[in-house]
């Protein structure tokens, strides 16, 4: 799993890259709820272009992360995803959430 970050103003971009399972959903956690942590964030966008696989773990991190960004009165978007994991994102209500795309 490789992440890399692009701050602009309060949006935060991570920028996934790789398998996103039981095995890398950790790194990605703290990763990003650090960042929410060191300066203001008024907008997460996960892009998932280099997602390559996702299991359930996967959305239980997009859901924490989801949660997290709400509770600081922030919002949250995906974009990038390839048809496989857009079908997934759609089928386990995540799309209700936020924006895909």
């Amino acid at each position: 799993m490789e992440i890399s970050l692009k701050r602009e103003g309060q949006v935060l971009t991570v920028f996934l890259s790789g398998e996103l399972d039981h095995h890398t959903v950790s790194k990605v956690k703290e990763t990003v709820d650090t960042q929410l942590t060191v300066l203001p964030v008024r907008l997460l966008v996960l892009d998932m272009a280099g997602i390559t696989f996702m299991d359930s773990s996967g959305i239980g991190l997009i859901v924490g992360r989801y949660n997290r960004i709400s509770n600081l009165g922030g919002k949250m978007k995906i974009t990038n995803p390839n048809d496989t994991l857009l079908k997934i994102l759609k089928m386990s209500g995540i799309g209700q959430l936020m924006k895909i795309g």
